[in-house]
């Protein structure tokens, strides 16, 4: 009864943090990588292209904080909890980070952004439920896609549009990170069809964010 009411009261908190993160402006607690860095004059055409890019990667941000939000509720022990915890916390500088950024080039979020939370909370408590070791091995994949996709929009990005590209570099950094340190904790390698149906949703999110 007490684990009941102990995983009731988590889901009333993630459902609270959820519409906190949805609909107000994320604080970071490290200042953006671009936040020193001069505006720089982009012509139309790269402003918009900088734009989907910029809200694909806030996109991606959303389902990274509600992924391990999932993982962590479903976490096994005190150790795994305390670390995907602490990798969401940098996970919600990078979306401060790519909101900023969003805000400066007059763009808008994805309006899917709320199905997008969903949609990773539910993959999160999937990939959680098997046990630890199966949930780091999840994200350690996770980032490692992560990590290939961010390098992908670096080459894509505007050449003139040093901010964003500033923010990527040090997500990249980051995503990297996440996925050595859940390997080291014992995360196991998940199989090839697993990993196959993780890079499409992740295909599916890149292309529709990108326009919508």
């Amino acid at each position: 009864m007490n684990q009941r009411i102990g995983l009731q009261d988590q889901l009333i908190s993630e459902l609270d943090r959820a519409i906190r993160m949805l609909f107000t402006s994320p604080t970071p607690n490290r200042p953006s990588p671009a936040g020193k860095l001069p505006d720089p004059n982009l012509k139309p055409n790269d402003r918009l292209k900088s734009i989907s890019l910029m809200r694909v990667n806030h996109a991606g941000e959303i389902s990274a904080q509600a992924l391990y939000s999932g993982q962590a509720i479903m976490a096994r022990s005190k150790k795994t909890r305390t670390q995907l915890l602490g990798a969401a916390a940098e996970e919600q500088d990078h979306l401060a980070w790519c909101a900023e950024r969003l805000a400066q080039l007059e763009g808008k979020s994805s309006r899917l952004d709320p199905l997008w939370y969903l949609g990773s909370f539910c993959i999160g408590i999937l990939a959680g439920a098997p046990g630890d070791s199966v949930s780091l091995g999840f994200v350690a994949e996770t980032e490692k896609q992560v990590e290939a996709h961010i390098e992908d929009h670096l080459e894509r990005l505007p050449k003139t549009d040093t901010k964003s590209a500033a923010i990527l570099k040090r997500m990249a950094s980051d995503e990297a990170h996440h996925g050595t340190t859940a390997q080291l904790a014992g995360g196991t390698k998940l199989p090839a069809p697993v990993r196959f149906a993780m890079a499409c949703g992740g295909g599916i999110l890149r292309r529709i964010a990108l326009r919508i």
